[in-house]
């Protein structure tokens, strides 16, 4: 079995068992999702979902962010990883948006990786969710998944996304990304993956090496 068809019967399977494969960040616009996605680096969801719930509320364009400011902006998201780092690049971010794009979000992935703080990933994971691009946005569940499966051989974030763009099928695509990161962050964990319970573990070289050893 070559890596496409094993792809192809593992994405088989978690269309079945993971019905709903959208992303698990809250968000009001494109806006607030670009920034959610900007939040979520070497942070969990539900950490961004709880810092972003109060923020949305009373500031969910680029102008009333920059009204916030990186002071204002820090008070509400103090409580994720590298948070002074972030406040200034999505004010930063916003600046470009008031400035070049009519405070618009462009879908477009030149651009988005522009702007601070914005980068493969978090492009790629932009346009696959509220523009149905065929990317696939590699984050750390997805190398790990990947290659434990044994469909890639490197945690390069580039390296590995371009080996799953090549490798899957197209119709799976569209959906590849949240399926790979929903069950690596359920199933497929990293301390203590679920492999005996886990729906394509006859297709994952990690499981077969443990089941033999």
């Amino acid at each position: 079995m070559n890596k496409t068809q094993k792809l192809d019967s593992i994405f088989s399977i978690l269309e079945q068992t993971i019905e709903t494969p959208d992303t698990e960040l809250q968000f009001k616009n494109d806006f607030t999702f670009l920034i959610a996605i900007i939040l979520s680096a070497q942070t969990t969801d539900i950490q961004v979902n709880k810092a972003t719930k109060e923020l949305f509320e009373i500031a969910d364009s680029p102008e009333k962010f920059l009204e916030l400011g990186v002071e204002g902006l820090s008070k509400y998201i103090s409580t994720l990883n590298l948070y002074p780092t972030k406040a200034k690049n999505i004010i930063k971010t916003c600046e470009i948006l008031v400035e070049k794009f009519h405070s618009k979000v462009p879908n477009n992935f030149e651009d988005l990786i522009s702007f601070a703080g914005v980068g493969r990933k978090t492009a790629n994971v932009f346009l696959n969710n509220l523009y149905d691009h065929h990317v696939i946005a590699v984050d750390t569940h997805v190398a790990r998944v990947t290659n434990r499966i044994g469909v890639c051989d490197s945690t390069n974030p580039l390296k590995v996304e371009k080996e799953l763009e090549k490798y899957t099928p197209k119709k799976w695509l569209r959906n590849a990304h949240n399926w790979l990161v929903l069950h690596g962050r359920y199933v497929c964990k990293a301390k203590k993956p679920n492999c005996n319970q886990c729906a394509i573990n006859a297709y994952c070289d990690f499981y077969q090496n443990i089941k033999n050893s």
